[in-house]
């Protein structure tokens, strides 16, 4: 049996990524440095075909933007293409060349499994501890991007591949659960009025940006139409190389900010509601499962020290799962008190659920209670 060359631990399991793919902020951003090369590069044209200047300065700022936007794309899978996944008896280890990350196995609160889109049967697997409130407040998670069959890479890493079924998000949550494991309770969150205002930090600033955007794509709408028709009254022919270069620069520039902004303003208000709409909750003998669209949440109940709920409106209550694990008690971003400003990824929080009693008592039935933190 092979063993881990630093620890000396056996490993149970090894792989690599599959899915080599620039992950979506970073093809976004590439996206954007193409289309500000291309309105560089005509820009260029004009200066150099209507006003007779020197256009370097323009094809180097393109060139630049260029090589900026491939690598956005290419870098992750040049970093990706040496990563190696490694499940020892007590770690899970991240490792590329040089530099290494693990986390112990049993001081993982929850895992997080997010499904690719364009390969079946591939996705991430995000494993997070639960962390102490306070000064001693900090993120501790570890990511296996792109990993074969992730559901069944939780379940090794979790020490229940005996009883877990080799299967993919072609099938429903309930279809794939533990041999001789049983649903108790599930629900779905209420979709309210609510669920599409922009409360929190960071979706008030995201609103903001992105109405900024659209305020200044009109204004530029306003402004640059009269120009151009200036421009042609002045005796630019709508057939030159210049104007179609303009109006090219001018049309790119703007479709990337209704594109920006369009987007900001959807993931701050209409977003969050469907997301909303999209999830599920699962309760059953052994785990809390929360699913949304291609992201999954799986949660042993053994990690639940304590159950509180709050209420959120219109009669329902988000119901917070205080966590615990080997010297960390989790009230903060990781366990119960999550965060106002916590991001799109699933939390342990029931939001807006209308049994919220009937829950908090399942879940208090049989909650082993783990050792506090010294």
């Amino acid at each position: 049996m092979a063993r881990d060359s630093r620890y000396g631990e056996r490993i149970v399991w090894s792989g690599r990524p599959k899915d080599l793919t620039a992950p979506p902020i970073l093809r976004a951003a590439a996206y954007v440095a193409f289309a500000t090369a291309a309105v560089s590069l005509c820009f260029a044209i004009v200066l150099a075909q209507a006003l007779g200047s020197s256009p370097m300065s323009s094809l180097l700022f393109a060139l630049w933007a260029a090589t900026l936007g491939l690598l956005f794309l290419q870098g992750p899978k040049i970093w990706l293409a040496r990563v190696e996944y490694v499940v020892t008896d007590t770690r899970v280890i991240w490792k590329r060349g040089p530099f290494r990350r693990s986390i112990g196995r049993k001081s993982i609160s929850f895992a997080r499994i997010f499904w690719s889109r364009s390969m079946p049967g591939v996705g991430d697997v995000e494993l997070v501890r639960a962390v102490p409130t306070g000064a001693l407040r900090r993120r501790l998670r570890l990511r296996l991007t792109g990993v074969t069959a992730p559901a069944r890479v939780a379940a090794i890493i979790d020490g229940t591949e005996d009883v877990t079924p080799a299967a993919g998000d072609d099938r429903p949550l309930t279809q794939r659960l533990e041999s001789g494991e049983r649903v108790v309770w599930s629900a779905r969150p209420r979709s309210t009025w609510r669920a599409y205002l922009p409360y929190g930090q960071r979706r008030l600033v995201q609103l903001v940006i992105g109405l900024g955007l659209l305020a200044v794509l009109g204004r530029l709408v306003m402004r640059g139409v009269p120009i151009v028709l200036a421009l042609e009254d002045a005796g630019l022919r709508p057939s030159s190389l210049s104007f179609v270069a303009l109006v090219m620069a001018l049309g790119l520039t703007g479709i990337v900010m209704a594109a920006i902004g369009g987007y900001l303003s959807w993931d701050s208000t209409i977003g969050p509601g469907r997301r909303v709409r999209d999830t599920r909750y699962l309760v059953t003998d052994r785990r809390v499962l929360i699913q949304r669209g291609r992201e999954e949440l799986h949660l042993d109940r053994s990690k639940i020290v304590d159950v509180i709920d709050a209420p959120a409106g219109e009669g329902l209550r988000d119901v917070f799962l205080v966590l615990d694990g080997p010297q960390a008690r989790a009230l903060a971003a990781s366990g119960a008190f999550g965060e106002r400003e916590a991001g799109p990824s699933l939390r342990p929080v029931l939001e807006r659920v209308e049994d919220a009693e009937g829950v908090q008592r399942i879940l208090r039935e049989q909650t082993p209670t783990l050792p506090r933190a010294a």
